[in-house]
């Protein structure tokens, strides 16, 4: 299926502190790319577009905020917009905040922000709303001003309870809190979820009722136990379906699904599309121009 995805060569220098591009479009056509700058993308007016992120496509509404990590795949296109789109992409080195200023204890929000971000992140209309004006003010600053101000949108926009996570298969185990038994149950899915995966299984693994584990897991994941299972088993499928060139059937072996229906049912569920939809869709977008 997919050979290559297109690396894209920013104009950020290793001098610049951030680079901000801010412009109307009528089109957006260049393929899905990644790059290992972050990029907060802020878009206006672009309702009926559709956003990739990762292995995750959707579609966008009037208000479009996005954290993009390094080096993982995104792209934006016009798809049902017909009109002009206000754009405010922002890139940013991974290293332009050291780890002796991120491991101070007000840095928390801002670090696990960062951390997160692998996966992408994308923040709530209702944030992306109040934050439009300083974001696109923020290309007529200079100097200081200029730094301060793109450091203070980044660390409000961490601390945020508002944002959702766009790929739970990238997920990294350093994103939960410092809860041994979060990170047990993390680490546990992530590398059993090609098997199959008993409530009663998890819960006694981890001491707990079953009643008490599904509290935790939907205070912890904000789904329940199915809802996150499956979602993990669709992300890794997503993530076959693009780069691998095995059958569906088996895809849906490999990540822990049974019965081919079942898998076609949940995907979709999830997805909005088949996986067959899914696997030409994100080869479309992908193709070089």
């Amino acid at each position: 299926m997919l050979k290559k995805y297109q690396r894209e060569i920013t104009a950020l220098s290793p001098q610049d502190s951030f680079l901000v591009i801010d412009r109307f479009r009528d089109t957006f056509d260049y393929p899905i790319h990644f790059h290992p700058e972050l990029e907060l993308n802020f878009i206006l007016d672009g309702k009926g577009m559709q956003r990739t992120v990762g292995f995750n496509i959707e579609e966008v509404d009037n208000y479009e905020l996005v954290l993009v990590g390094p080096n993982v795949y995104h792209g934006w296109k016009m798809d049902k917009c017909k009109n002009s789109v206000h754009e405010v992409t922002i890139q940013f080195h991974n290293d332009l905040f050291e780890e002796n200023l991120t491991r101070r204890s007000i840095m928390k929000p801002f670090r696990e922000m960062m951390e997160k971000s692998v996966h992408g992140i994308l923040f709530d209309k209702s944030e992306a709303k109040k934050i439009a004006p300083r974001i696109m003010k923020v290309s007529e600053l200079e100097g200081i001003e200029y730094f301060l101000e793109m450091f203070s949108i980044l660390y409000d926009l961490s601390t945020t309870s508002h944002q959702r996570l766009l790929s739970v298969s990238q997920t990294s185990r350093s994103d939960f809190d410092n809860s041994n038994r979060v990170k047990l149950f993390y680490n546990f899915i992530q590398e059993n979820y090609a098997s199959k995966i008993t409530l009663d299984q998890v819960s006694s693994m981890l001491n707990m009722s079953k009643v008490s584990f599904n509290r935790f897991v939907k205070k912890s994941t904000e789904r329940t136990f199915v809802e996150y299972l499956n979602e993990v088993r669709v992300e890794n499928a997503s993530r076959m379906l693009a780069e691998e060139e095995d059958g569906i059937s088996e895809i849906a072996y490999k990540c822990g699904f049974y019965n081919i229906a079942n898998f076609n049912r949940i995907f979709k569920k999830t997805k909005g599309c088949t996986p067959s939809q899914y696997r030409k869709e994100f080869y479309r977008l992908t193709r070089i121009q």
